[in-house]
C-alpha cells in the first residue's frame, strides 16, 4: 500500500492557511488604521504587473499540488489500463470544481444572470489543468509529458509575441494590448468577470487584467510541473536521488525563468511562460524542502494545525471565499463580539475576522478528527 505522502499535506495546508487565515485577518488590519502592522499588508498583494511577489505563489502552489496527487490517485489505473470509468469520473471532477468556481465568484449563488461570468476563479485553472494532464498521465510516457509542457510553453511565448490581431499582440504585453486580453474579451465576452453590458455594448473593467482562455496553455504546464514531482516522490528511486532530482529541476525552472523575463515578461495576471517556469521552480523547491523536512528527517510535531487544513483543503477554500457563507459567520461573529465594539473601536473588523476564521477551523478541525474528507 502506498504510504501517505505527509509533507504535501503539511504544504498544501499552509498554502490554504494563508489564503483563508491570514489573509482574512491582515486584510482587515487596514480598517484598524494601524501603522504597526500595515508593514504586513504589501506580503499579501499580487504583483501590480510584471514581477514576482510573495502573494503570487499561493495560486501556483495550489494548482502544483493538485498536479502532484495525479500519479497517487491515478497510478493504479494507468498501471492496469484505464477504463471509461475513470474518465467519466474526472469529467465529474471538471464539472464540480467549475461550478464551485462559479459560486467562491459569488455569482451563482446571487442568482442574476447579468452577474454570470464562466472563467474567473482557481478551481476553475485547476479543472483545466488536472483534466488535460491527467489524461496526459493515462495515456502517454513521461518523455511525452516533458515534450507536450515545452510546445505549450513556447506556443503561448510565440502566440503572445508574434501574432498581432486588430491592433493586440504582436509582443505588446501592457495590461491593455497583450493578445491574451483580446481572446479573453472575444471569446468570453460579457460573460467575463467585471464585464457589463452599457446600453447594449459590452463595457470590459480596466482594471481587471486577469486572463483565462489563452493563460490556460500554461495552467496546464503548472499541473503538469507537480506531476512530475508526483512522479519522482512515487518512484522506487532512493530519497536521495529523489530529492537531487527535484532540487535540481526546481533551481533549473527559476532560472531558466527568470532568464526567459528578458524577453517574456514574469507575469502572474496574463500567466506568461517565464511565470510559468518560475514559479512552479519555486514549487517545486518547497516540495523538496518539506519532503526532506517531513518524509525523510520525521519532523511530523505541531503540524495537525496544517494537517488539519491540507488534508481538507477545498473545503476550506470554500468556506471561506463563498460570500454567502461569509456573511452569515461575519452575522454569528457580530452576535458573539458586539458587546465589545465600544470598547475595541478599530480593531472590532479584525476581530471579526479572526472569529470568521476560527468557527472555519472547528468545522475543519472536526471533520478531521472524525476523518472526514471531501473530494471530489
Amino acid at each position: 500500500m502506498q504510504k501517505r505522502l505527509v509533507s504535501l499535506d503539511v504544504l498544501r495546508g499552509l498554502d490554504i492557511f494563508f489564503l483563508v487565515v491570514l489573509y482574512p485577518v491582515v486584510s482587515s488590519i487596514e480598517y484598524a488604521n494601524n501603522e504597526l502592522f500595515s508593514y504586513l499588508i504589501p506580503f499579501f498583494l499580487h504583483s501590480d504587473w510584471n514581477g514576482f511577489s510573495f502573494w503570487d505563489i499561493v495560486m501556483p502552489l495550489f494548482m502544483f499540488m493538485s498536479g502532484v496527487t495525479i500519479p497517487y490517485s491515478l497510478g493504479k489505473y494507468r498501471e492496469k489500463s484505464a477504463t471509461y470509468h475513470i474518465y467519466l469520473r474526472l469529467i465529474r471532477r471538471v464539472i464540480l470544481l467549475w461550478i464551485i468556481g462559479m459560486m467562491i465568484q459569488g455569482n451563482l449563488l446571487g442568482f442574476d444572470p447579468n452577474l454570470i461570468f464562466i472563467y474567473t476563479n482557481v478551481l476553475q485553472a485547476i479543472a483545466v489543468g488536472y483534466f488535460i494532464s491527467s489524461l496526459l498521465y493515462l495515456n502517454v510516457s513521461v518523455k511525452s509529458q516533458i515534450c507536450v509542457a515545452v510546445i505549450l510553453l513556447l506556443a503561448y511565448w510565440g502566440i503572445m509575441e508574434f501574432v498581432t490581431i486588430n491592433g493586440y499582440g504582436g509582443g505588446d504585453y501592457t495590461p491593455q494590448r497583450n493578445l491574451s486580453e483580446y481572446v479573453d474579451r472575444v471569446v468570453l465576452g460579457r460573460f467575463r468577470d467585471c464585464a457589463r453590458v452599457i446600453d447594449g455594448k459590452v463595457v470590459f473593467l480596466p482594471s481587471y487584467t486577469y486572463t483565462w482562455i489563452l493563460s490556460s496553455l500554461n495552467f496546464v504546464v503548472t499541473i503538469l510541473s507537480g506531476l512530475f514531482a508526483g512522479e519522482i516522490l512515487r518512484s522506487t528511486m532512493s530519497n536521495r536521488r529523489k530529492l537531487w532530482l527535484m532540487f535540481g529541476m526546481g533551481i533549473a525552472w527559476s532560472v531558466v525563468g527568470w532568464i526567459l523575463n528578458m524577453v517574456h515578461p514574469v507575469n502572474k495576471h496574463i500567466w506568461t511562460s517565464s511565470f510559468t517556469l518560475v514559479s512552479s521552480g519555486y514549487c517545486m523547491l518547497l516540495m523538496w524542502l518539506f519532503y526532506y523536512w517531513i518524509d525523510c528527517c520525521g519532523h511530523k510535531k505541531f503540524l495537525v494545525l496544517f494537517m488539519v487544513y491540507g488534508m481538507n483543503s477545498i473545503t476550506a477554500y470554500v468556506l471561506t471565499e463563498i460570500p454567502n457563507v461569509t456573511k452569515r459567520l461575519t452575522i454569528i461573529s457580530n452576535a458573539l463580539f458586539h458587546p465589545i465594539e465600544p470598547y475595541v473601536g478599530e480593531y472590532y473588523q479584525v476581530i471579526i475576522a479572526g472569529s470568521n476564521v476560527f468557527i472555519i477551523y472547528l468545522v475543519l478541525y472536526f471533520m478531521y478528527k472524525k476523518k472526514i474528507y471531501l473530494r471530489l
